[in-house]
């Protein structure tokens, strides 16, 4: 049986093309502590915004990269052998096949740049 999380990862599209894109409401509305939300797609790609706090599990992702930029707070994305500590507007991207986990201490928000097929748990 598949392990269960508590995140409320929305995977469709809020935002169409020519649509502004409104971050500052969905971190007000946000009452959650782990909600990622697809904002609009870029071609093959999507852009999602993540209001966390906590730790997500450690997870890979086989055939996709994945972009963390924090606009608000701080994330810690943990690999086997080091730790990126990223600050409001830093980021770092993690390569498909790389063992990795991100958590933040206080509430973080955080945009996430990956393809549209990515399985946010991993694979």
């Amino acid at each position: 049986m598949p392990e269960k999380y508590n995140y409320n990862q929305q995977m469709n599209i809020k935002y169409d093309h020519l649509e502004l894109v409104d971050v500052p409401a969905i971190v007000a509305e946000n009452k959650e502590k782990w909600f990622n939300q697809t904002l609009t797609r870029i071609n093959d790609s999507v852009a999602r915004i993540g209001i966390v706090e906590g730790e997500y599990h450690w997870h890979k992702h086989d055939d996709d990269d994945e972009f963390f930029f924090v606009l608000e707070g701080k994330l810690y994305v943990d690999l086997e052998d080091k730790t990126f500590e990223l600050n409001p507007m830093q980021g770092v991207t993690v390569s498909k096949g790389v063992v990795h986990r991100t958590r933040a201490p206080e509430k973080t928000v955080m945009l996430m740049v990956e393809t549209a097929a990515i399985d946010p748990l991993g694979d």
